[in-house]
Parts: C-alpha cells; structure tokens; sequence
C-alpha cells in the first residue's frame, strides 16, 4: 500500500462536518496525542518495569499515521509527496548515511 493509498482509506472516515482550519487542527493535536500515548508505552517499559506490549505499539503508530494523512490532506498535499520531501531533505543532510559530527554541526 502506499502512503497515497492509504491517506485516501484512511479520510473516508474523517469528520467531513469539519472545515479545513478544523482538520488540520484536529490533526495535529491527534498527533500529538498520539505520540504521547506511544511514548507512554516506552515510559513505562522503560522506567516502570512493563513488558513493552509491542502489539498495542504499533496500533498506536496506526494512530500516528491516521492523524499525519489528516494533517496532509488538510494542507492539500498527499502522503507520499510528505514522504517523497522528508527522504529528499535526509538525503540531502546525510548524503552517505547518518554522521553524528554532521548531526551535531548541520544547518536546518
């Protein structure tokens, strides 16, 4: 599946009472939400002897992905152009792989 594929399943079940300025807050407070409750998973493996339940892991990445596609398409692009552009800019800043003395001396 592709990130395109995926962005238009994924909208057929995004609030359509919403306007534009609502779905793009609406997602990027979704991915922060998210995020915490991904990090909340690790928190907890790490620091509070949880197993780390890697199932409900990577559902909460779904998650992350729903909320990223809604973000997109509040923006009017599409997922794989998102995708396309962060490879371009990594490329870009680590032409032959990650360096740390680059990742310590980059420009944004």
């Amino acid at each position: 599946m592709t990130g395109n594929e995926y962005q238009k399943l994924a909208m057929t079940t995004l609030n359509p009472t919403l306007s534009k300025k609502d779905v793009l807050i609406n997602g990027v407070m979704g991915l922060c939400g998210e995020s915490g409750e991904a990090i909340d998973l690790v928190k907890k493996h790490l620091h509070q002897g949880h197993p780390l339940d890697k199932e409900k892991l990577i559902k909460e990445l779904g998650d992350i992905a729903w909320y990223l596609a809604e973000v997109a398409y509040a923006l009017d692009t599409d997922l794989d152009t998102v995708l396309e552009l962060n490879i371009a800019k990594l490329k870009a800043r680590y032409p032959e792989g990650f360096d740390t003395e680059k990742s310590i001396n980059r420009e944004e």
